[in-house]
C-alpha cells in the first residue's frame, strides 16, 4: 500500500482550491473576475462588499470604491436601515480592452442595525478610494460604569 506524504502546504493549497470552487458554485456575486464586469446592456445592481466591526462605542464599515467620485455616492439612513448606493465608472470606450476583470455599473448595499444607533452622528470619510463609515451606538445601549461608594 502506497501512502502519499502530504505536506502542510499541499493540504492548504487543496483546501483553498476546494473553497474557491464552492464559492464559485454557491456565491459568485463577489467574483468579479468570473463575471468580467458588465457589458452595459444588462447592468444589474451589484451588492457592494464591505467589512464591518465594532470599535468601542461605534460600528465601523469600510468599502473599497476605486475610481468612484465621492460626490456621487448616496448614503441614507431610513429607520434602522443604512443604504449605500453608487456607480463604478466604466472604462473609456476609445480603449481596446485586452482583459476586463473589474466590475463597473451600479452598486448598492443595505444594512439593518438591530441595536439603536445615533444616525445623526454618523461620519463618512472617503480617502484614497476607501469609504469608512463610523456609526455610534445610542447612549442607551452603551455600557455604563457604576462607581462604588465606600461607607
Amino acid at each position: 500500500m502506497r501512502v502519499r506524504n502530504y505536506s502542510y502546504n499541499d493540504m492548504v493549497r487543496d483546501f483553498a482550491g476546494v473553497a474557491d470552487a464552492m464559492n464559485r458554485v454557491w456565491d459568485s456575486r463577489y467574483d468579479y473576475a468570473a463575471s468580467g464586469g458588465s457589458n452595459g446592456d444588462d447592468n444589474p445592481v451589484r451588492r457592494l462588499p464591505l467589512n464591518a466591526w465594532m470599535d468601542g462605542d461605534n460600528f465601523v464599515l469600510q468599502a473599497n470604491l476605486p475610481g468612484v467620485d465621492p460626490e456621487t455616492v448616496d448614503i441614507t439612513f431610513e429607520g434602522e436601515e443604512l443604504t449605500i448606493r453608487g456607480n463604478f465608472p466604466a472604462m473609456p470606450e476609445e480603449v481596446e480592452v485586452i482583459k476586463r476583470e473589474l466590475y463597473y455599473g451600479p452598486f448598492e448595499r443595505r444594512l439593518t442595525f438591530n441595536v439603536p444607533v445615533e444616525m445623526e452622528k454618523t461620519e463618512a470619510v472617503f480617502e484614497n478610494g476607501l469609504l469608512t463609515l463610523t456609526v455610534p451606538k445610542a447612549e442607551a445601549i452603551r455600557p455604563k460604569q457604576i462607581k462604588i461608594q465606600a461607607k
